[in-house]
């Protein structure tokens, strides 16, 4: 079938309403049928390869204008790029594993759950999946994206599992991933732990309580000052729930303290923050009875306020004076820095909270609690035992998970970690940060301060819908079986049957023949329960996509995603690359902002400022959107409303009807045939030639810099200023006025042919459609489609720098000449400018170069009767130019009859007996071979 039996074309010309809403489903279709996306991929063998890889979209629930936006955007490079000489393949793909589509599983099964097999859930989990994606699929094409939609990756692919296994092999294989318990993020409602990049920050109201740690006798009879006397150290934390796993009060080493009277109790805290702590406690009374360096109270020790247990006061460079007493609450199961100093000082990494956020039996006074609702109750008991100085509370940042919104805490379990140290995994990501090219620069700083003082990589995730970490334990001695030969056994099995298997075998059906457990001897084993972060998933794409497809390359040209992507997809994908090929799998990053209202606020049901891509569609067309994309500096937040959809559509309107302009005056125009040669063309038509090269050159740097506002607004600008406010205004006498094969209209149709097939070329990325369809109704444009052209190239030899100084003298005259036109019209001196007869003083210096030039700036300035004269007398008042200084400018009526043809006051109407109406010039047009 024919690419245009699909379409309703209309014979002539190319129609003046866009009717996008149905236009486009029209022309996706006529693309199908001609196959577009692989006649690209075989007129491009032998081109060199640019690759964009795409960055895998969650597989659940509609696209919204964040995912619209990053798909358009990369469409546009691409498709920049394959018409800039590349042979650029898009294979789009999707992330499908892990908890947003387990939760929805959950809700649709309910309590069916309950008696479903692991394996029967995770395929419940992959038809939800495989639903959205097909819906996204024909959400991303109706936006007009060209990619391999027939063959997209995904990670739930077998191929794909596979790869995930023998990357995570690869890792064992080096030594880089570890079994420890350390605090992570945890999310006590969806029971799993969180990597860092699954963690939003948003406020939150905490308890802030200041609470006395009683020092032991003993210890603070080491000095004089204080020996028995009731003492106590002054901690400060936002978590109560945390202080029954409290193990130590940390001082900082440089930090001077002080042991402060005060209704007879002495209170130790921080020099620093003296005067704040004791007038936020009401103390106005104090007495500060000694000074200390922290290094004299480190190994003291102090009672737990309501436990029986001490607590060593120990010293860490992560105390400040920004808030609090100086003493900061350490609890090793509860906090990054607290771990660290259970590991320095030979502390137990304590966490007695269960998988719901629960406190265990073993814990007096609150076991069973959910640790947020425990604040209170911990409140209270401090308050009983007498050792609650302060409370308050404070709205602060704090971590939410990114999937159910609540906060999460931080506990220590045994989890699986990739190291970040081991094998310097830091330093080699932070070196090869600095090999990458960042859009805009500041993503370097910020991706290098996140991997500078990022924790281990948690990678072991407590649910069911993904990769396993397919190691065993021996069930005799507990030995660790993860060889290479195991692993490459289990890749060889998802290859055949999906990391399903792994569910659904025992352990001995997982495992080569004859295994042994190389420790001693033992032949049981057990598999590994934990699933892996869907975060190494995506991140290991670059193996599992580019390396994988011959006719992609690794490392990709770009990564293109929102700026969160410095903590999330570009993050992970960096150490999954760096940790085992030592290098980005990028050779540069380019990240976008976020979708906000018309007034700058984040999009939300709430706030009732959300837009549905759909409906953006159906009123105005996917163009509209892709257009919205373009014209805003997409490295900022882009803004969206109803005024600004409506004036895009006004710009999208003023360019279409450019181009339909352009196109209705080359209906009769064969360029094989009619074309003017260069140095026989009209002076006008060859200084507009001069100023498309000056564009070419402008959007082709632009396109290069991925600034795709200044392609549109150069385009914009050009359209409407360069060619219809002036070009196409001054032509139009040409046009319709000459004879429709004189050499003065066929030059006008040569240039005219230039310019939009090179406009159509320069905006086929942004206005895919709109530049398809004009496309198909150029006269001999040789390929079928738009997008198999290949961009202009700015011409040499149609660039004239003194024609252009020549025309920017004129243009300014022009300025100066309208200028007086209006104030004539205004003052009902003339009706219209063709009822004018313009007198011009020129200035000395424009006086030889214009002389006996009246005809040419007659049509340019576009009035009946142009006439020079160097007698200001005869000007009768005129107004002095402002662009040409020295012009002096006159108005007056032009005393003739106007030609019913050309509409130009001329003496010479009705001089012909035969055309008693018209002008003697469009006599000549009518008498003439060109009638």
């Amino acid at each position: 079938m024919n690419y245009k039996d699909t379409l309703n074309l209309p014979k002539t010309a190319f129609p003046m309403k866009a009717n996008l809403a149905k236009r486009e489903p029209e022309i996706l279709a006529a693309w199908e049928a001609m196959g577009l996306y692989r006649e690209l991929r075989t007129r491009s063998k032998g081109r060199p390869r640019y690759i964009l890889h795409d960055g895998p979209p969650y597989a659940n629930g509609h696209i919204h204008l964040g995912t619209a936006l990053n798909k358009i955007l990369k469409d546009m490079i691409v498709k920049n790029r394959q018409m800039s000489g590349f042979d650029a393949v898009y294979v789009p793909g999707w992330d499908c594993h892990g908890l947003p589509i387990e939760h929805q599983v959950d809700k649709e099964l309910g309590e069916r759950k309950k008696d479903m097999t692991q394996v029967e859930i995770r395929r419940h989990c992959r038809r939800y999946a495989e639903r959205f994606i097909d819906i996204q699929r024909e959400e991303f094409k109706r936006l007009g994206v060209l990619g391999e939609w027939e063959n997209p990756y995904l990670t739930m692919s077998y191929d794909y599992e596979a790869t995930i296994a023998r990357e995570l092999g690869r890792f064992f294989e080096l030594g880089s991933v570890v079994r420890s318990k350390k605090p992570i993020y945890w999310c006590a409602d969806c029971r799993t732990a969180l990597a860092e990049a699954e963690v939003e920050y948003r406020d939150h109201l905490s308890p802030s309580i200041t609470v006395k740690f009683p020092m032991e006798a003993e210890s603070a009879a080491k000095f004089p000052e204080l020996s028995g006397r009731e003492v106590s150290v002054l901690i400060w934390t936002t978590t109560p729930w945390t202080l029954p796993a409290n193990l130590a009060i940390t001082l900082h080493p440089d930090f001077t303290y002080v042991a402060v009277e005060a209704g007879g109790e002495i209170f130790i805290l921080a020099e620093g923050l003296l005067e704040t702590c004791m007038s936020a406690f009401g103390i106005s009374d104090f007495k500060v009875l000694r000074t200390f360096r922290a290094g004299e109270l480190q190994g003291l020790r102090c009672r737990h306020p309501f436990l029986d247990r001490t607590s060593l006061i120990v010293l860490g460079a992560h105390v400040t004076l920004e808030a609090g007493t100086g003493c900061v609450h350490t609890a090793p199961g509860h906090g990054r820095e607290d771990y660290d100093m259970a590991l320095e000082y030979g502390l137990d990494v304590y966490s007695p909270v269960d998988d719901e956020g629960r406190f265990l039996d073993e814990v007096p006074f609150f076991a069973g609690m959910r640790v947020f609702e425990a604040n209170k109750a911990v409140n209270a008991k401090l308050r009983e035992m007498g050792r609650l100085v302060h409370e308050t509370e404070i709205e602060h940042s704090y971590p939410h998970c990114w999937r159910c919104k609540q906060p999460v805490i931080f506990r220590a379990t045994e989890q699986w970690f990739i190291s970040m140290e081991k094998n310097d995994l830091r330093q080699k990501a932070l070196q090869a940060i600095d090999e990458v090219q960042w859009v805009p620069t500041w993503g370097r700083d910020r991706i290098y301060q996140m991997i500078e003082n990022r924790p281990d990589w948690c990678i072991s995730r407590q649910r069911a819908w993904g990769v396993p970490i397919t190691v065993f334990t021996c069930s005799q001695c507990g030995g660790l079986l993860a060889s290479p030969e195991i692993f490459a056994h289990v890749v060889k099995l998802f290859e055949a049957e999906g990391a399903d298997c792994w569910f659904d075998r025992p352990a001995d059906q997982l495992l080569p023949e004859g295994t042994v457990c190389p420790q001693c001897g033992g032949r049981t084993f057990a598999k590994e329960n934990d699933i892996l972060d869907v975060w190494f998933d995506s991140g290991v794409s670059h193996a599992a996509v580019l390396e994988k497809r011959p006719y992609l390359r690794w490392p990709a040209d770009l990564y293109l995603e929102g700026s969160d992507q410095h903590r999330g997809w570009f993050h992970s994908s960096l150490l999954a690359s760096v940790g085992t090929r030592g290098r980005a799998p990028y050779r540069a990053v380019l990240t976008h902002g976020f979708v906000v209202d018309g007034q700058g606020y984040k999009m939300s049901k709430s706030l009732g400022n959300v837009i549905v891509p759909d409906e953006i569609i159906r009123d105005y067309g996917a163009e509209i959107l892709r257009l919205w994309v373009s014209a805003e500096d997409y490295r900022d937040d882009i803004r969206i409303s109803p005024d600004i959809l409506k004036r895009l559509s006004e710009a999208y309107r003023r360019i279409r009807n450019t181009w339909r302009f352009l196109l209705g005056n080359l209906h009769d125009f064969d360029p094989s045939k009619d074309s003017v040669p260069y140095g026989e063309m009209e002076e006008l038509d060859r200084f507009a030639l001069h100023q498309l090269q000056e564009l070419i050159e402008k959007v082709r740097r632009a396109y290069d810099r991925f600034e795709f506002h200044r392609v549109t607004h150069a385009v914009h600008n050009y359209c409407v200023v360069d060619l219809s406010a002036f070009y196409l205004d001054v032509l139009k006498d040409r046009l319709y006025t000459s004879a429709a094969k004189s050499a003065e209209r066929r030059s006008a149709q040569t240039a005219l042919h230039a310019i939009l097939t090179a406009l159509l070329r320069l905006m086929a990325p942004i206005l895919s459609f709109t530049a398809e369809e004009a496309w198909w109704h150029l006269p001999a444009k040789g390929s079928a489609s738009v997008h198999m052209e290949v961009f202009p190239d700015p011409d040499p030899a149609l660039k004239d720098e003194a024609l252009n100084r020549r025309w920017q003298k004129i243009l300014a005259m022009r300025s100066d000449v309208s200028r007086a036109l209006e104030a004539a019209r205004r003052e009902k001196i003339i009706g219209h400018p063709l009822d004018a007869r313009v007198r011009l003083r020129l200035p000395p210096e424009l006086q030889e170069e214009f002389a006996g030039q009246e005809e040419l700036l007659r049509t340019v300035f576009i009035v009946s009767a142009v006439e020079c004269t160097d007698d200001a007398a005869r000007l009768s008042e005129p107004p002095a130019g402002e662009a040409v200084p020295g012009l002096l400018v006159g108005v007056t009526p032009v005393d003739a009859p106007k030609c019913e043809r050309c509409w130009v006051r001329s003496p010479t109407v009705g001089d012909a007996a035969e055309h008693p109406t018209v002008c003697g010039r469009c006599v000549r047009v009518l008498e003439g071979d060109g009638a």
